[in-house]
């Protein structure tokens, strides 16, 4: 008789089996630096840098509080952990013995086909164990499916919420450019107004032709036409930013203007691609990439047959009333079910799953693309927008002084009304062009941290990575 402690060595044994592919992280062919980065062979120490590091503005560590805590995309996605965690324990159910009971009572004359001469009156109940053996490792690739799904979904949180930091800070950013794009137009209204009146007064007094308060008055409308828009644009700036926050719209609190806000520091140089492996879409692609390569084995499991033990141990009685009188009932069995015949179907299961497999890989190589991508404009945008915001700033303090100097040359009757329009045109779209430059270069930054997954690593922490 085969003992006990046989039979457990052979049901581990069985189940140690495991159809499918292991997974095996893919072997990536990707560029060591990146485009447009410096390179250097002493790399400089630089600290993991985090936004509330790069941007040093309390009001805007306030907004990106308030958004971790109320924006519903990230409880959404924290929402969806917990699914996947319950999704893990309902599969990991599936590798132990499972116990039920079962119970039954009747009353009557009737067996089988035919009628009896005896009243048959009979009840039962008992606990029944059952367990299906993981010989072929369905439920256990099941299980590696659902765990590894459970790790998409946690970086796919922390990707929902480096995009939401960035949003914030973005469009704090572009709000601040439009508060500063509104003082430079009400600014420009109130000069235009000053020198409007004393335009009229010289056409009253027949010093200047009528052209002249024409172009005059052309110029304080346009200055006037671009505060209600600038206005216009700071609402629905303010109500998508509440969204963002998880609030209803309203008016957001700004403390500082732009061009006093600090400027993050340089980039470190040599800055390596592994860095991208901490990007949160990335690592998710290659959980999900495990989950669906577990999902082969499963399918291939299901093509072989199935091994159940069963046991049931109760009590019977053949009168209703007497439950006790009668003795205990027991039963033990194992069943085996498999497929024989079905067109195929069991192996285009497998199909299936491979084809799912290879489209996880190539969605895996495409996040990747776009990673070197967006880090590539990153780096390009912070580049070129710095050189550009500072030829602007030359033209703007030309402008400035172009514009004084043309306003004392027509006092003196040196020049025309034309120059004096010429160069306030000017300066008003250079101090806009300069503010909106202001918010990109910013925001370029911002694009990085992103790129990055929310930084950018010290040289150790790379090693790690590495490692």
């Amino acid at each position: 008789m085969i003992s006990k402690a046989a039979i457990l060595f052979m049901t581990l044994l069985l189940s140690a089996c495991m159809l499918g592919p292991d997974f095996q992280k893919p072997d990536t062919e990707t560029p060591e630096m990146f485009r447009f980065a410096e390179s250097t062979d002493e790399m400089r120490e630089a600290v993991n840098l985090k936004w509330w590091e790069l941007f040093s503005d309390p009001v805007l560590f306030s907004l990106v509080n308030t958004a971790l805590q109320n924006n519903l995309d990230v409880r959404v996605a924290a929402s969806r952990i917990e699914e996947a965690r319950a999704a893990l324990g309902f599969s990991e159910a599936d590798l132990y013995p499972m116990l039920d009971f079962q119970g039954g009572a009747q009353v009557g004359n009737y067996i089988g086909m035919g009628r009896s001469d005896t009243t048959d009156k009979s009840a039962y109940i008992a606990p029944v164990l059952s367990w299906e053996l993981d010989f072929w490792g369905k439920y256990r690739r099941s299980n590696e499916s659902a765990r590894a799904s459970l790790l998409a979904s946690e970086f796919a949180l922390r990707g929902v919420q480096i995009s939401l930091i960035a949003e914030v800070v973005s469009r704090h950013y572009l709000l601040l450019d439009f508060h500063q794009r509104l003082a430079l137009a009400e600014h420009t209204l109130v000069s235009r107004q000053e020198s409007l009146d004393i335009i009229q007064k010289r056409f009253d007094r027949g010093i200047i032709p009528e052209i002249d308060l024409n172009q005059s008055q052309i110029q304080r409308e346009i200055a006037a036409a671009a505060i209600p828009l600038y206005r216009r644009l700071i609402a629905k700036t303010e109500n998508a930013m509440s969204i963002v926050l998880g609030q209803y719209p309203k008016a957001i609190q700004t403390v500082d203007v732009l061009h006093r806000q600090p400027i993050p520091p340089d980039i470190p140089v040599g800055l390596s691609s592994v860095i991208l492996e901490r990007r949160p879409d990335v690592s998710a692609s290659l959980a999900s990439l495990h989950s669906q390569t577990a999902k082969i084995g499963v399918a291939e499991a299901m093509r072989f047959p199935s091994i159940s033990l069963t046991g049931l141990f109760g009590i019977a009685s053949v009168e209703l009333g007497g439950v006790t009188d009668s003795g205990e009932i027991w039963s033990a069995g194992a069943g085996i079910a498999g497929p024989v015949f079905n067109w195929n179907k069991n192996i285009r299961r497998v199909d299936i799953e491979e084809e799912r497999t290879r489209q996880a890989l190539l969605n895996y190589e495409k996040v990747l693309l776009q990673a070197y991508r967006e880090v590539a404009d990153a780096l390009v945008e912070i580049d070129t927008l710095g050189e550009q915001l500072e030829a602007v700033e030359r033209q703007f303090v030309a402008a400035a002084n172009a514009n004084k100097l043309s306003k004392l040359r027509y006092d003196k009757g040196a020049t025309s009304y034309l120059e004096v329009l010429d160069t306030e045109r000017t300066l008003f779209s250079v101090g806009l062009e300069l503010s909106e430059l202001e918010q990109l270069y910013r925001n370029a930054y911002v694009k990085l941290y992103k790129a990055f997954g929310g930084g950018w690593l010290s040289e150790g922490e790379m090693e790690d990575l590495k490692n």
